[in-house]
């Protein structure tokens, strides 16, 4: 079957959209192409720097004969509706209408076979219309043109079966791209243009012309290339997924090259080194054989010299050293200062102009991590108090303004040039953390406390101004923020109450924010988990489970929120448990639809006195005896007690639904056996909401 391959050649594409682009091309490609009725092999898309490319097996050469038939009015119409009829689906006689038997009576049905046009010829609108609905984070438009595209481009090569498609892609009202044939290869190694018949002719011409066209393939060839050169030198590579991805990103022909680093630079920190490195000039970082900074790395060239890159290295080492003499400027003047000195210029920052400066902020981590270190075993609360405050200190230096994403980090580093305690250090470069699912949480106590304290004070402070996530849009990156919390609550064991560490967070919040705080507060705590139904997803935890036990109420201990997560998923798998989850659905169900007909809740007590049969009255005292002993376990922390008081229920229910008719024609009779009902419901929710749970 014919192959259709479609190469947009262009300016460079920035690293970061390439992926994004090729996958949303194929899929938009793909969704046009079966909305034309053309069945298609899964497309296969590849990007580099400068080029989006998109191949398509199992097409056919036309689309498929398409019959379309219009049900009319029936034979006996007025001649009106039979003429509208006529009309609207250009018939010039009712004989050209087809008269059809249904079971209202006999109808006319307009039929119009439509041929399938030749996939050829459909496909130059297909392609058209893909290439303008693929959207970008940022476009341009240029010249006098309307289309806007990353970036300008060059030419559209657009071949199906071995032949030209005949097309082109408006650019503005005079002007536009034809499709053709022709792509060229390496902006400077082969520029030349060649001919294009399908894809593996063009897979291997572009190799020829120094371009590997797959991301995957180009990742790999640079992780040979660097292999080798490390193993002669000894070395490792520092392990850098993003960055070796967008180095990838960068590169058509890839060509690694080894490096010095100056050796008067080797005292500075190593993440002063390694992000000077990444940054600012996409340089791979090495470590030795045992796990310290090397000074070589690595820069991946997009060019072969004749000199065998001397010429790029000798650059890229000039450039380093004069990156480098900069960080040490920096690195030398801020230590002239003491940290906590700087401190006072946090107030010429604003944090939110509703949450006053980021001193502010700090005043308020201060307070509330000293409070929250009653919470966290081992944390020295003079030490919390000092990495509080100490904290931010280091966004006002010359360092982090030129790298802000070492902030916490030359914090660290000035905190022990000034004699603050390691604890205290620490904290300072670990408050930050965790920033999302890959990152290290925190176990220290002191830097346990800042971190959370910090991470409260920002999300009480956004949800009580009204600045909570809405959909997709997140600002402040509050989700985040609540999965930070709730890793470091639960990879630390932490006993806290979330109600009273936000209580304690909107204390030191300015007046006006306090408005209507219990309802926040709730808001907080149904949102804290939505978050832990997202945290725990990966590891199996079911979230309907989650939902069940926070339904029941005052349960803000995530530790213990999960114990009886846990014993409750362990009672549904047994047998007792499952049953049980049954009969409670039936009880609730028949309560919930006897208490419409009635117009009236059954949630009296039940009366004793009038329980008729034994399996009633079996059913009141066991209900009764594991009430109060499924209490008593939870306020024990017994959850796997509680779930057992619970399943003694099991016998006494399913006696009660075999021999006992709860719609009994005495009205009294009845309503008793109703909230007998309603009461199986009351006593399990006591332990977690049943009617939460699926499956």
């Amino acid at each position: 079957m014919p192959e259709l391959l479609i190469e947009l050649l262009s300016e460079e594409i920035p690293a970061r959209m390439q992926a994004r682009a090729a996958a949303d091309f194929a899929r938009l490609l793909s969704e046009r192409l079966a909305a034309d009725g053309l069945d298609h092999d899964e497309p296969r898309a590849f990007v580099t720097p400068r080029r989006l490319a998109v191949v398509v097996q199992g097409l056919p050469k036309k689309q498929p004969d398409v019959t379309e038939e219009r049900r009319g009015p029936r034979i006996d119409a007025p001649d009106k509706a039979v003429q509208g009829f006529l009309k609207a689906n250009g018939l010039k006689s009712i004989k050209q209408a087809e008269v059809r038997s249904l079971d209202k009576g006999e109808f006319y049905f307009a039929v119009k076979k439509m041929r399938g046009q030749a996939t050829s010829t459909v496909l130059p609108g297909s392609l058209r219309d893909t290439i303008q609905a693929l959207g970008w984070p940022k476009s341009m438009r240029w010249a006098d043109g309307q289309f806007r595209w990353v970036r300008p481009l060059h030419s559209i090569l657009a071949v199906f079966g071995g032949q030209t498609l005949a097309g082109a892609l408006p650019l503005s009202d005079g002007a536009a791209l034809s499709f053709g044939n022709t792509t060229a290869g390496h902006r400077f190694l082969a520029p030349k243009s060649f001919k294009v018949r399908n894809f593996a002719g063009y897979e291997a011409k572009l190799r020829k012309s120094y371009v590997i066209l797959g991301p995957d393939d180009r990742k790999a060839e640079i992780l040979r290339q660097a292999k080798r050169r490390i193993t002669r030198a000894k070395l490792k590579l520092k392990d850098d997924p993003a960055l070796l991805d967008e180095v990838t990103g960068l590169i058509e022909w890839p060509v690694v090259l080894m490096g010095h680093i100056d050796e008067q630079f080797m005292d500075l920190p190593a993440e002063v080194l390694t992000t000077t490195m990444r940054a600012h000039q996409k340089y791979l970082s090495l470590l030795d054989a045992k796990g310290r900074l090397s000074n070589r790395f690595l820069l991946v060239a997009n060019m072969e010299t004749a000199d065998k890159g001397k010429t790029i290295v000798a650059g890229n080492e000039r450039v380093l050293r004069a990156r480098l003499a900069d960080a040490r400027f920096f690195w030398d003047q801020d230590r002239k200062q003491a940290l906590a000195s700087r401190t006072t210029r946090l107030g010429e920052i604003v944090f939110h102009e509703k949450l006053g400066t980021l001193d502010e902020k700090v005043d308020r981590v201060q307070a509330l991590a000293t409070e929250v270190a009653g919470y966290v075993a081992g944390a020295d609360k003079d030490r919390v108090r000092s990495a509080a405050r100490l904290a931010k200190a280091d966004l006002v230096t010359g360092m982090v303004g030129e790298f802000p994403e070492l902030q916490g980090v030359m914090g660290r580093y000035y905190a022990l040039h000034d004699g603050e305690h390691e604890d205290v250090a620490r904290a300072i470069a670990e408050h930050y953390s965790p920033l999302g699912p890959g990152d290290t949480c925190p176990s220290a106590p002191t830097s346990v406390a800042v971190a959370l304290a910090d991470k409260i004070d920002t999300l009480v402070g956004f949800f009580a101004i009204g600045e909570k996530p809405t959909g997709s849009k997140d600002p402040y990156a509050l989700r985040r923020t609540a999965l930070g919390i709730i890793r470091l609550i639960l990879e630390n064991r932490l006993r806290l109450p979330l109600l009273k560490a936000f209580d304690l967070a909107s204390l030191s919040a300015p007046v006006a924010q306090r408005a209507d705080w219990r309802g926040v507060a709730g808001e907080l705590l149904d949102f804290f988990a939505d978050r832990l139904k997202v945290a725990l997803r990966d590891k199996g935890v079911r979230h309907d489970l989650i939902a069940a036990v926070f339904a029941v109420g005052g349960e803000d201990d995530l530790v213990r929120l999960l114990a009886r997560v846990a014993a409750l998923e362990a009672f549904l798998k047994t047998r007792d448990g499952a049953n049980l989850l049954v009969a409670y659905r039936r009880a609730a169900n028949i309560v919930r639809i006897e208490e419409k007909r009635d117009a009236r809740a059954h949630d009296e007590e039940v009366d004793p006195a009038a329980l008729r049969q034994e399996e009633e009255r079996d059913l009141y005292r066991a209900l009764g005896a594991a009430s109060a002993t499924s209490r008593a376990a939870i306020g024990a922390e017994d959850f796997k007690g509680a779930m057992t008081a619970v399943a003694s229920l099991r016998k006494s229910v399913d006696s009660f639904f075999d021999k006992v008719t709860v719609n009994a024609d005495d009205r009294e009779l009845r309503a008793n056996r109703l909230r007998l009902l309603a009461r199986i419901r009351v006593t399990l929710d006591r332990v977690a909401d049943f009617s939460k749970i699926e499956g």
